[in-house]
C-alpha cells in the first residue's frame, strides 16, 4: 500500500489558489500544482532519528507519554528540525527523552516504508553521562537486557528493525 497525502492539501501556500494534481514528468507521481500561480507543492517525507544506547549490558528504552504509541516502548528519538544535522538531532532527542548524553558511534540503518511519510535514521550511540530518567514525551525510562526487550509493546517497525540489527551486530 502506497501513502497518498495529496488529498490533504487544497490551497497553494504561495497565493491561496486551488491546487490540482498534474503529471509533470512521465514516470513520476502526479504533483499538486497551483492553478493560479503554477507553484508546485512537493509532498516530501519527514525525517526522524532514533538512538540505540547500550548501557549496563542492555539497551535504553523509554515509554511514550504521547500518541502514537502512548505507554509503549521505544528507543529515544524524534523529528529532525530544519537546518539541524541528523547526528545532532539524535544526541538532542536522547538528552530530552532519557536525560542521557551520548555520542554517535555509527549509522545502523535508514528505514522508510511505502505507507509512511517518515524516514527514520537509526544510530548506534555511546553513553557519555547523565542519569537515566524519563524526560520530555516519556513516562518511564529504563534499560532492558536483550532477553527482556518488550517486543510486543514496540509501536514502530523502525524501532524493532534497529534493535534487531543492533542485537545481530553485538552477536
Amino acid at each position: 500500500m502506497s501513502l497518498d497525502l495529496s488529498n490533504t492539501y487544497k490551497f497553494c501556500p504561495q497565493c491561496g489558489g486551488v491546487l490540482a494534481k498534474r503529471l509533470l514528468k512521465p514516470g513520476e507521481p502526479e504533483r499538486l500544482v497551483c492553478r493560479a500561480c503554477g507553484f508546485v507543492f512537493y509532498i516530501d517525507p519527514k525525517l526522524a532519528t532514533i538512538a540505540v544506547v547500550p548501557l549496563d549490558g542492555g539497551v535504553v528504552m523509554v515509554s511514550r507519554s504521547i500518541d502514537p504509541g502512548y505507554g509503549l516502548w521505544v528507543v529515544p528519538g524524534g523529528f529532525v528540525d530544519v537546518g539541524e544535522p541528523v547526528e545532532e538531532a539524535v544526541v538532542r532527542e536522547t538528552l530530552e527523552e532519557a536525560r542521557l548524553a551520548v555520542r554517535v558511534e555509527r549509522l545502523l540503518n535508514v528505514y522508510s516504508y511505502r505507507d509512511s511519510s517518515t524516514v527514520v535514521v537509526a544510530y548506534l550511540t555511546k553513553y557519555l553521562g547523565g542519569e537515566l530518567a524519563a524526560g520530555d514525551e516519556a513516562l518511564e525510562a529504563r534499560v532492558f537486557a536483550p532477553a527482556e526487550i518488550p517486543w510486543d509493546e514496540i509501536p514502530f517497525r523502525s524501532t524493532r528493525a534497529a534493535l534487531t540489527e543492533y542485537l545481530r551486530l553485538r552477536g
